[in-house]
């Protein structure tokens, strides 16, 4: 089970989540498979292991514990996964999910998606500059790496390791994904206001997917012409299920029925849903 940041939606693409109850969710339209009762992006498909997004990643390891600790309760060889970002280090949160995944052995891989970038702040106030985030395992009694979150092939080995670790009973392990966000942190966000205009492109370790490509044309595993194929295939799926999601509606022109505001929100309808329903005529 996956408990991720808004930056892990490759996590439902790779298991064949349909692309455009994505973008139903982002339109928030009548076919949201989260009825409206979401941010865009902030996805949640548990059939696919993916666990309901927060804009408050602070609770990803929590969650992500939490849950793992109960499956080897119930004797379960299931794992779970959990993100968050460098700054969030900083939380309480952190060191409360790291306390419980060292003394119950949970079962369960700790993400640190380090890009350097807390929005604006920089990773130099969430730890001293002369150590790293994975070495905050240390203290809790269970392995902390530190791994090129561009070298996907580096990410992979390291993934397979501790979730292999986990599954044997071992415990947790805590990676550390040093990486870059050449970008800004969303649409509101102008990096220019506080890093150089030219520090994306001076980032050492370079984009992920132009490396893996790389790597693989010159192991004869790839080629231009496949690479190109791929681009055309995806660029239609993504436009076909644009297209699709168009049909049903964007944001505000459709959405869900009222009545789902009120749906999975109690086991049980306690008196004041029932008494806001009467107010509604339904």
């Amino acid at each position: 089970m996956c408990f991720p940041t808004y930056r892990q939606v490759g996590w439902l693409l790779a298991r064949g989540y349909p692309l455009v109850k994505l973008i139903n969710q982002i339109f928030n339209n009548n076919d949201d498979p989260l009825k409206g009762k979401q941010l865009p992006v902030l996805y949640s498909a548990r059939d696919f292991g993916f666990y309901s997004l927060s804009g408050n990643v602070g609770t990803r390891f929590g969650h992500a514990v939490g849950w793992a600790m109960a499956k080897a309760y119930r004797n379960s060889d299931d794992i779970a996964i959990g993100f968050i970002g460098d700054g969030t280090t900083a939380e309480g949160s952190f060191h409360e999910a790291l306390t419980f995944a060292s003394v119950y052995k949970a079962p369960v891989i700790l993400g640190i998606t380090n890009n350097q970038w807390a929005i604006s702040t920089f990773t130099g106030l969430a730890t001293n500059q002369d150590t790293t985030f994975a070495s905050k395992a240390l203290s809790y009694g269970i392995p902390g790496l530190r791994v090129d979150g561009n070298d996907a092939l580096a990410v992979y080995s390291v993934l397979e390791w501790a979730a292999d670790r986990a599954r044997h009973g071992h415990g947790a392990t805590l990676i550390e994904f040093f990486t870059y966000r050449s970008g800004a942190h969303s649409t509101s966000d102008d990096p220019e206001r506080y890093r150089p205009k030219d520090e994306a492109s001076l980032w050492p370790l370079g984009d992920p997917i132009e490396r893996l490509k790389q790597h693989l044309l010159a192991n004869s595993e790839w080629s231009e012409e496949r690479d190109d194929e791929i681009q055309k295939v995806l660029d239609k799926q993504v436009t076909e299920s644009l297209k699709e999601a168009e049909r049903i509606g964007v944001l505000g022109e459709s959405k869900p029925d009222v009545r789902e505001m009120f749906e999975g929100v109690f086991k049980e309808q306690d008196w004041r849903v029932k008494e806001q329903l009467k107010e509604l005529g339904l």
